[in-house]
């Protein structure tokens, strides 16, 4: 795990060597271990390495392949050790032990296609010089960054926002981008970003940049397919596979020459992954695997007492920490300048406290539960496409089912299926809520967005796609990114790995909400594994903030908000959001956020 980048001048112009240098340095926290720098021509590439796997100076970058190609890398490709057995029987030796050369090879032989064949989370730019041009990548669903800017006349890539900035790029707010956050709470979901003249690759896209003329094309290679063999197998059938590719997704992510352990909320998607990789862990090792808790000061929404039964069941190293209102405060700087852009909730502080315990228990690889809810149907807002899938003689039923084993009431049930399944009624709702911003600003808001997701929940695998490509599951990976490599952690996702998430995609619909209970297959999958007090939970929490005693002052928060200048640009008098704890933390948040970055308006 890594920090890159890079930059092209175009016109023939010299690259220069202290913008680089730069833009590396921006980045030492990515790649405590180790630094590089490659020149030629108007070409800059440079490297900041985390040494994961073959931690010898062979397999330091840039990485050269002869006289043809030279890459940066950021990321794990995690079946390099069969990818490379393959290689060598198409002719192809290697110097190190490593995932990094294989890719090199894997370009040699396959050329942009390589992608297509690794399984794993990446970021890279291949200068080959053979073609003049660079090619650059980034995995099926963005584990790992890449941004970038033609900003001045100039391309610039980086794993990190900051990298760009610390290159001479402006910092003005993009205000389309930002209307989003506030009035739908929506972000990431395409390839812009709060700032003005910063992109980003979208997951799933090839790169192609000419060095000649400085050309720049796109193209999407991947598309999650559903396999409908898998759609018609048995619930023991599904299950069985479901578990075996699992297994073998977690055993991926435990290939390492450095301690693994993983992230523990006590719900059921870490408390899967614990369990597997605690098993697998001993096939190798006699030490216990180390487990990471964050516990709440609140205890309405502290899963810790679930945890400590999957410590005790599979005889974990368990390291807990429970971050305090102070803590809370004194970490508030630094956790938005990690970010880099606003973040929906506080919830993102409960992460960077996990990252930060593991930095201090000498943990630098983590796995981590992010994909299990959009892949399986876990967040209780699904409940309105379950209840749309069944027959209409059944929905009632489906209702009061739901209701018994979520926790929530069927009136709430019935008003969450209203709102999400009618575009115009959301809009609507959100645009009341924040009827103090200007119509002008507010009209921003990307309507055909809204419309495609609430459209989406007329089939459960369409709202997948869109949770997982587009509306949620980009923004948690880049939170958790950002914290991870704040503190040098390499967090792997194992629900992530491609294979497994087209399982669960191509599973059999009635497999993933049964009975009313969501993720069902993963429930009846590991039965035997977790304890029932685990596995067929009811509540779902998950690393949730205590908002309520983190953001009791509010009377400080709208002081800071009402000192914005963006946000009185876009807004007419600012009501008291102390009740409204969501739009409150938002609207602070952008504040701060202008404030720590320097934001500009234009």
């Amino acid at each position: 795990m890594c920090g890159i980048a890079g930059i092209v001048r175009k016109y023939g112009e010299v690259a220069e060597r202290p913008m680089i240098e730069a833009m590396t340095s921006a980045v030492a926290h990515r790649g405590p271990d180790g630094s590089g720098i490659f020149i030629d021509k108007n070409l800059a590439l440079g490297h900041r390495r985390l040494s994961i796997i073959d931690l010898s100076e062979n397999s330091a970058q840039p990485m050269f392949f002869g006289d043809k190609y030279v890459i940066v890398f950021n990321g794990e490709i995690y079946n390099y050790v069969e990818l490379r057995n393959e290689l060598k029987i198409l002719g192809y030796t290697f110097k190190t032990t490593g995932d990094t050369e294989v890719i090199l090879a894997a370009y040699d032989f396959w050329k942009e296609n390589c992608v297509t064949h690794f399984n794993g989370m990446w970021a890279f730019c291949i200068y080959d010089k053979t073609a003049d041009k660079l090619f650059c990548s980034r995995d099926r669903f963005g584990v790992k960054p890449f941004y970038y800017s033609t900003y001045d006349g100039f391309f610039k890539f980086g794993s990190e926002i900051r990298q760009l900035f610390s290159a001479g790029l402006p910092r003005i707010v993009n205000k389309k981008v930002l209307s989003d956050y506030l009035v739908l709470g929506l972000e990431e979901y395409n390839e812009e970003t709060f700032f003005q003249h910063i992109l980003k690759l979208n997951p799933g896209h090839n790169m192609f940049v000419d060095l000649k003329s400085g050309a720049i094309s796109i193209a999407k290679y991947y598309t999650i397919k559903i396999d409908s063999a898998i759609s018609s197998l048995s619930l023991e059938d599904a299950s069985d596979l479901y578990l075996k590719e699992l297994t073998r997704s977690v055993s991926y992510r435990l290939r390492s020459d450095v301690k693994v352990g993983t992230c523990l909320s006590g719900g059921l998607d870490s408390s899967a992954v614990a369990a597997l990789a605690s098993e697998l862990y001993h096939q190798n090792s006699t030490g216990r695997f180390t487990a990471i808790t964050a516990a709440s000061v609140d205890p309405t929404n502290d899963e810790k007492h679930f945890a400590a039964q999957v410590v005790k069941q599979f005889d974990l190293s368990w390291a807990t920490t429970t971050p305090t209102k102070d803590d809370f405060i004194n970490s508030m700087d630094e956790v938005i300048l990690t970010q880099e852009e606003p973040f929906g909730s506080p919830s993102i502080f409960m992460q960077y406290f996990v990252m930060q315990k593991a930095q201090e228990a000498g943990c630098p690889v983590l796995l981590d539960g992010q994909g299990g809810d959009e892949s399986l149907i876990g967040y209780q807002r699904y409940y309105p496409s379950y209840i749309n899938s069944l027959p209409i003689s059944e929905r009632l039923g489906g209702i009061f089912k739901s209701s018994a084993n979520s926790g929530l009431t069927a009136v709430h049930l019935m008003k969450s299926y209203l709102y999400f399944t009618n575009a115009e009624v959301r809009i609507r709702r959100q645009l009341n809520r924040t009827n103090f911003l200007n119509s002008s600003f507010s009209s921003l808001i990307n309507r055909d967005l809204v419309r495609s997701m609430a459209e989406s929940y007329k089939d459960i695998r369409e709202l997948q796609k869109i949770e997982i490509t587009a509306t949620q599951l980009p923004h948690l990976l880049k939170y958790e990114d950002k914290n991870s490599m704040h503190f040098s952690i390499e967090t792997r996702l194992p629900f992530l790995d491609y294979r497994l998430l087209e399982t669960s995609l191509s599973l059999n619909n009635h497999f993933k909400v049964r009975d009313g209970f969501t993720k069902y297959i993963l429930r009846h999958a590991t039965k035997h594994i977790l304890p029932s007090s685990i596995g067929w939970r009811k509540n779902k929490i998950g690393f949730e903030a205590p908002s309520a005693v983190w953001l009791s002052d509010s009377e400080a928060m709208m002081k800071t908000i009402r000192s914005s200048s963006i946000l009185n640009s876009i807004s007419g008098k600012i009501p008291d959001l102390s009740n409204d704890r969501i739009l409150l933390w938002k609207m602070y948040n952008v504040a701060k956020w202008e404030e720590l970055f320097d934001v500009r308006e234009n």
